[in-house]
C-alpha cells in the first residue's frame, strides 16, 4: 500500500463547522486540493458562494479557498476521489451522560461506502477512548471489506481549535496523531505536516484521544477550583482577582484560571465527561474530580442568582419586576458562538423568579431563550442607567469596564473587568 496513486483531491474534509472549516482552509493555504462535504445544503450553498458561517473565517477568506480550488459539496460520492478523509462533525452528550457519536457514525458509514485502497481517513471529533479502534475501524472494514493498516491508513488526531484565539490557529498549534499502526501514524503525520508546523505523534489512537480529554478536564477542574474559591472568598471578604494576579506573579508552578458565571463551548463542560462516562462503563467507579468539577461549574448559574437577588436586596428590591441587563451572552469573548453558553440557564431562573431581562451583545443581535427571541438592546448606554442591575457575563472588547460602572445604576461584574465601588460588585 504506497497511497501515492493519483487522486483529483487532496484531501476531503467531512463536516464544515468551527473544526472542519479552518482545517480546510490551511490546507488549502498549503497547495492542497481541497473538498468539503457536509449534509447541510445551506452551508454548502453558503460556500460555494463565498459566505462564511463561522466566527474566525470571514467571506473573504472564503473566496480565497475558493480561488485556490476549494469546493463544497453534499454528495457524498465525491468522497471517493480522495487521498485522505478528515472526518469532524460534532459529538454531543447523550442523555445518559456519554458521547453521542450518531454524528461520527453517519459521517463513518459515507466515508466506508467510498472508501478504497491506499486512502488515509482520520478522526478529529472528540470522543472516549477507543472509539477509532472499536467503533470507526469496524465499521469502515465492515463497509469496504478493506482492512485498516494494510489496505488503509486509519488515525485520530484531536482537534485543537480554539475560536477566536488571535495567537493561535491552525497552523502554529502542535498536533497530535495516533495511528491504528505505526505505518498509519506515519502517513497521518506526513499529512498534517503539510499545513502544521509542528506534528506530535502519539503510541497509538487511544492515547491520541485520551489527550485530548487530559487538556480540557485540566481546565474542567481548574475553573471549577476558581469558581468554588469565588464562593467563600465573597463570604470571607478576600478579593479572590487579587488573590489571582498575586498569584500569578510566581514565575513557576502556578498557572492563572478566573471564575465565572458557568463554562460553556463545546470543550469544557462537555469533553471531561466523556472520560468520566467511560471510566464508570469500563471500570466500575467514578472519576471523581470530574464529577465534582461539573457539579460545581454546572451549578454557577444557580449561585450567580443567587447573587444577584442578594444584591437587588439590599437596595430594598425584589428580582420580581427588576430589569436586569446581561452583558455579554457568547460562551467566550469576542464571537459570536453561544454553544453551552451560561448566560441561558441563567437568564432561564431569572425569568422563572419574575425579573424582566433584557441583554446587550455586540456579537448576537437575537437571542433565543427557552422558547422566546430577545433582541439586543440598541442604546447601550440608555439601558445601563435604566435596569436595576446590570450583570456583566462576558469581557468582550468592545465594553468599557469604567464606563460600565459610571453608567449603571448597580454592577455585578462576573468578569473582573469593572472597578471596584459602592455601585459595583465582583464574583
Amino acid at each position: 500500500m504506497d497511497g501515492n496513486e493519483a487522486v483529483s483531491t487532496d484531501v476531503a474534509v467531512v463536516g464544515l463547522g468551527y473544526v472542519g472549516l479552518p482545517l480546510a482552509q490551511e490546507a488549502s493555504r498549503s497547495g492542497l486540493q481541497v473538498m468539503g462535504f457536509d449534509v447541510s445544503t445551506n452551508v454548502v450553498e453558503g460556500l460555494n458562494e463565498g459566505r462564511s458561517h463561522v466566527d474566525d473565517l470571514s467571506d473573504a477568506d472564503i473566496e480565497e479557498m475558493r480561488a485556490s480550488g476549494f469546493r463544497a459539496t453534499t454528495d457524498e460520492a465525491d468522497l471517493g476521489g480522495a487521498d485522505t478523509i478528515v472526518i469532524c462533525v460534532p459529538t454531543p452528550l447523550s442523555d445518559e451522560g456519554g458521547p453521542d457519536l450518531g454524528a461520527v457514525k453517519a459521517a463513518v458509514g459515507t466515508v466506508g461506502r467510498h472508501l478504497s485502497a491506499g486512502m488515509l481517513v482520520v478522526l478529529e471529533s472528540t470522543t472516549y477512548p477507543g472509539t477509532t479502534d472499536e467503533v470507526v475501524r469496524p465499521m469502515l472494514e465492515e463497509a469496504s471489506g478493506l482492512v485498516a493498516g494494510r489496505d488503509f491508513h486509519l488515525a485520530f488526531s484531536p482537534e485543537r481549535i480554539d475560536p477566536g484565539n488571535p495567537k493561535f490557529g491552525m497552523r502554529n498549534t502542535p498536533k497530535v496523531v495516533g495511528g491504528q499502526t505505526p505505518a498509519c501514524t506515519e502517513r497521518a503525520a506526513t499529512f498534517y505536516r503539510r499545513f502544521v508546523d509542528t506534528v506530535v505523534e502519539a503510541k497509538g489512537t487511544r492515547e491520541a484521544e485520551t489527550a485530548k480529554l487530559l487538556e480540557n478536564t485540566y481546565r474542567h477542574v481548574n475553573i471549577a477550583l476558581v469558581n468554588e474559591m469565588a464562593r467563600f472568598c465573597h463570604e470571607l471578604g478576600i478579593d479572590l482577582w487579587d488573590v489571582i494576579r498575586l498569584a500569578k506573579t510566581k514565575p513557576f508552578g502556578f498557572q492563572a484560571f478566573y471564575p465565572g458565571p458557568g463554562v460553556g463551548g463545546h470543550c469544557i463542560p462537555i469533553d471531561p465527561n466523556y472520560l468520566s462516562h467511560n471510566v464508570r462503563v469500563r471500570l466500575g467507579y467514578p472519576f471523581r474530580f470530574v464529577e465534582l468539577a461539573q457539579e460545581i461549574n454546572a451549578t454557577m448559574p444557580a449561585y450567580v442568582t443567587q447573587r444577584i437577588m442578594n444584591i437587588l436586596n439590599t437596595d430594598g428590591k425584589a428580582i420580581n419586576g427588576s430589569t436586569i441587563l446581561l452583558l455579554g451572552v457568547t460562551y467566550k469573548p469576542d464571537i459570536a458562538d453561544q454553544r453551552e453558553s451560561p448566560a441561558v440557564p441563567l437568564a432561564k431562573r431569572l425569568a422563572s423568579l419574575g425579573a424582566n431581562v433584557v441583554f446587550h451583545d455586540p456579537k448576537v443581535p437575537t437571542w433565543k431563550v427557552d422558547g422566546s427571541v430577545l433582541e439586543s438592546v440598541t442604546d447601550l448606554d440608555a439601558a445601563l442607567a435604566s435596569a436595576d442591575l446590570t450583570v456583566v457575563l462576558q469581557p468582550h472588547t468592545e465594553y468599557d469596564g469604567h464606563l460600565i460602572a459610571k453608567t449603571a445604576q448597580r454592577v455585578f461584574d462576573t468578569r473582573g473587568i469593572t472597578p471596584l465601588g459602592d455601585t459595583v460588585e465582583h464574583m
